[in-house]
């Protein structure tokens, strides 16, 4: 796998997330991953239930140490066989005492493209200036080192496959 985690150049610094990598995978084994909520729970580490579906809620509980408690909710926006993928969610809602509901979410997309050798993979989350200014300094920064850690784990899990 070959990966360049960068943060792109956007208006402001702080509201969006982007990451790409090269993964040696079949674009097909790279949209299972992705998009097959029992293989997209096996490298992210959460136990979902049901399936990703565009215009649904996909519910499940986190098995990362340290957050089992954390359950997230993810709302299905787009899927594109094996191009595109994006669903809306609350960004580093891991507090059991606070109530999410109310705040706007971010969008994280999946965007596939043909590599030699490989797929070509970014991942973008945007949305962070939307949320409350008390706690969006630390969300962006743990789903950015987030993405960087679940980049290394989607790599691994597909091209060990």
């Amino acid at each position: 796998m070959t990966v360049n985690a960068q943060q792109s150049q956007s208006p402001t610094s702080t509201d969006r997330i982007e990451k790409h990598m090269v993964l040696r995978a079949p674009r097909a084994r790279v949209w299972r991953a992705l998009t097959i909520a029992e293989q997209f729970g096996a490298w992210f580490r959460v136990k979902l239930v049901g399936e990703f579906a565009a215009g649904e809620t996909i519910r499940g509980r986190l098995v990362i140490p340290g957050y089992e408690h954390v359950t997230l909710e993810m709302l299905v926006e787009r899927l594109e066989p094996e191009h595109y993928f994006s669903y809306r969610w609350h960004p580093y809602a891991v507090d059991p005492k606070a109530d999410y509901s109310a705040e706007p979410t971010t969008l994280v997309e999946f965007r596939l493209e043909e590599q030699a050798g490989g797929t070509a993979l970014t991942i973008i989350e945007s949305g962070f200036d939307r949320i409350p200014l008390s706690r969006r300094a630390e969300a962006f920064r743990m789903n950015d080192q987030g993405w960087a850690s679940q980049s290394e784990k989607l790599a691994r899990y597909v091209e060990a496959q």
